[in-house]
């Protein structure tokens, strides 16, 4: 209940977020750094919650990668297995002696029928042989298919293409203090218009003798802007109105905050409305910092240069600033 009283009266409170309040049937942060939301469903079966095909176009390059080379050497050892059992012999060309040469040539040989490729030294000459080649090629090609509409749902699909700070800050603002956080369209020619942000803070407070959430929507410095060429740096003042009013790092810690990002605007490569999400606990919210600034001129003074890299870099805050 002490935790009730020291947040501010004034705030406005946000019950739209679709996160509860019961604290105790949460676990760790609402959402991830990545966007995604930290939950894992139960209670129904396996192939009525994950779908194989948006998960490939969801998961990171080198998973994906993965999954494709696997797949493609382990369907190939499944019809070589096939033809294994059914016998070499229903296969005309084959000229290896022993069991390995054999085994390879039958593998290989299979790469060549799920491709379609077909070389032709080795070509099945049994009614078995026959049937289950047939089965491969149209394997083969199916596959092919599939993996098209994975790869030109990976390439195309809306993106915002924003990277965030690791830390959001709070420190002197305007004569006060102030929450902020920096975001930056990391991609050349994406350059997000008509952006808005939204941020919304959690805190876990307790009432009535019940820990329990509640969420308010920050008002921020700036909620929208037309183009986002530049880094943004939003701003949320802690004034007579911010819930975060007279709150310290160990009140933060106590409280379990949390902010919620969400960022929407039309990028003009997809033609599209697209939206990127992030949160910072707090853990991740640092006192008495800000951030360098990430831009500057170039040395003939002809373009602007935006140094990436310095997207989370800080430095001490002026108390006078």
């Amino acid at each position: 209940m002490a935790l009730l009283k020291r947040i501010n009266p004034f705030s406005k409170t946000n019950e739209d977020t679709g996160l509860g309040a019961n604290a105790a049937g949460y676990g760790g942060r609402f959402i991830n750094r990545d966007g995604s939301f930290n939950l894992r469903r139960e209670g129904n079966d396996f192939l009525h919650r994950y779908s194989i095909y948006h998960a490939l176009l969801n998961v990171p390059v080198w998973h994906f990668v993965s999954f494709l080379l696997l797949f493609y050497f382990g369907v190939n050892l499944f019809y070589t297995g096939l033809y294994w059992l059914i016998g070499p012999e229903q296969l005309q060309g084959v000229i290896g002696t022993t069991t390995w040469q054999r085994f390879k040539e039958l593998y290989f040989f299979s790469t060549e029928t799920f491709t379609t490729v077909g070389y032709g030294r080795v070509n099945p000459i049994g009614d078995g042989a026959n049937f289950v080649a047939s089965i491969e090629a149209m394997t083969g090609f199916l596959s092919f298919a599939i993996v098209t509409g994975l790869l030109y749902g990976r390439f195309s699909r809306p993106r915002a293409h924003l990277l965030f700070s690791d830390t959001a800050l709070i420190a002197p603002y305007r004569g006060k203090t102030g929450l902020m956080f920096r975001l930056v369209s990391h991609k050349d020619y994406h350059v997000l218009t008509d952006v808005v942000i939204q941020v919304n803070l959690s805190i876990l407070v307790e009432e009535n003798g019940e820990q329990l959430y509640k969420y308010y929507d920050l008002p921020l410095e700036r909620k929208r802007v037309d183009s986002l060429s530049m880094n943004w740096t939003v701003v949320h003042p802690i004034d007579e109105a911010s819930p975060l009013l007279g709150l310290s790092a160990a009140d933060m810690k106590s409280a379990d905050v949390e902010l919620y990002v969400l960022v929407r605007g039309f990028n003009d490569v997809y033609s599209n409305m697209v939206q990127q999400r992030t949160s910072y606990t707090f853990e991740e919210i640092e006192f008495n910092r800000k951030f360098i600034p990430m831009y500057r001129m170039s040395k003939n003074g002809d373009y602007t240069i935006l140094d990436l890299h310095k997207l989370s870099a800080t430095e001490a805050a002026d108390s006078q600033a």
